[in-house]
């Protein structure tokens, strides 16, 4: 039996972001638009209004400031309301296998690895470009990766799943490496006109490499354990999919992009979180205080302080429990893995932290973590 480190991270940023200014003046102009086309049936009671959004309402609701996107002329225009982006001649690479090999590359680069060294690539997202052939295997096409590659999504998890995929194949000595990518393309299944929602997320591309702990050079992090669970919900939900195309009216209905009960999200999801962290520290004979950092899913601010506190059993002090959403917004499977790769350097030798991730399904995966 061997064991595993995560040896190097990457993360690939869009050039474009959008503050929460900018993307109120967009949203309230589009509510304008469809209140004024839409006046006689407002006026009968058959369609209800579109409120105002404001900056002070996504902030207090999530901590969220800004978000980096692919497109942002087409998500601020108020008579669209959604990215325009050009598609891509098949002999071209796929968004999703470009920004991945750009993370994938960094990550590499921090490990000082090069393709000769990676057995598999594991593409872990919460949605993909196409359904076959596998946006992973693409990846490892880019990359001039001998080995194997495949595609898994367990939404916001999907990064935690794929690293403990990675790790029991190691552990069981069938590859000695393999990259864990998330190449999120939030903004294609967010529905930017719902004001509950419209700001939620964000785009983003993170990867790790994951190594057997063997004669390893250099600072790395040695995966102690991992812990998945899965509960069904239909609290957070997308019903797009293949089959749309065999019903009628699918045009604009609504439960074909993003959805969620955030009201129930929050009262289930958080207590199953914390209880999945305290029994996964228990079983590996950790105690909170040996923890230095948590690396939550950055899904939204009070949500991550509930669990930093109900773990820790105090408010956590500064660093931590680092947030990113506040910059990134929610990035689905890649927002703990963000948050890793930038606040993880100054851990020395001996440190302890743990990534968690939890999401639709719904889903909760932890890694424990410690420097070597």
């Amino acid at each position: 039996m061997y064991s595993a480190a995560i040896t190097g991270s990457g993360v690939f940023t869009p050039e474009h972001s959008i503050t929460n200014d900018e993307l109120v003046v967009a949203f309230n102009a589009h509510a304008d638009l469809f209140n004024t086309k839409n006046a006689d049936a407002i006026a009968a009671g058959t369609i209800a209004a579109k409120p105002h959004s404001s900056s002070e309402f996504i902030f207090a609701a999530s901590g969220i400031e800004r978000r980096y996107v692919f497109d942002k002329a087409g998500i601020l225009d108020p008579a669209r309301l959604f990215p325009k982006m050009p598609d891509r001649d098949d002999s071209e690479p796929s968004l999703m296998a470009e920004m991945a090999v750009d993370a994938a590359l960094q990550a590499m680069a921090q490990a000082g690895k090069s393709a000769d060294d990676i057995d598999a690539v594991i593409c872990a997202a919460s949605n993909h470009e196409r359904a076959y052939p596998a946006i992973a295997v693409e990846i490892q096409n880019l990359l001039e990766i001998d080995g194997f590659a495949f595609d898994m999504n367990v939404a916001c998890s999907s990064a935690t799943f794929g690293i403990q995929m990675a790790t029991d194949m190691i552990k069981s000595g069938s590859i000695t490496s393999a990259l864990v990518v998330c190449p999120e393309i939030c903004s294609a299944h967010l529905e930017w006109r719902d004001r509950d929602c419209h700001f939620i997320f964000g785009d983003v591309a993170t990867a790790v490499l994951i190594e057997r702990d063997e004669d390893l050079q250099g600072a790395y992090f040695k995966i102690k354990s991992t812990k998945l669970a899965t509960q069904f919900s239909n609290n957070i939900r997308n019903n797009n999919g293949f089959l749309r195309r065999t019903r009628d009216q699918m045009d604009d209905r609504r439960d074909m992009q993003f959805m969620q009960n955030g009201r129930k999200v929050f009262k289930e999801v958080l207590p199953l979180v914390s209880k999945h962290i305290a029994e996964h520290l228990d079983k590996e004979g950790l105690q909170a205080a040996d923890l230095k950092r948590l690396w939550l899913h950055q899904a939204n601010k009070a949500m991550n302080d509930y669990i930093g506190k109900k773990v820790l059993g105090r408010d956590p002090q500064a660093g931590e429990q680092p947030n990113i959403l506040q910059d990134y917004a929610n990035t689905s499977s890649a927002g703990s893995i963000i948050a890793f790769a930038k606040y993880s350097s100054d851990m020395v030798k001996g440190d302890v932290g743990i990534i968690c991730s939890f999401g639709a399904g719904y889903s909760v995966g932890s890694v424990i973590l410690e420097r070597a």
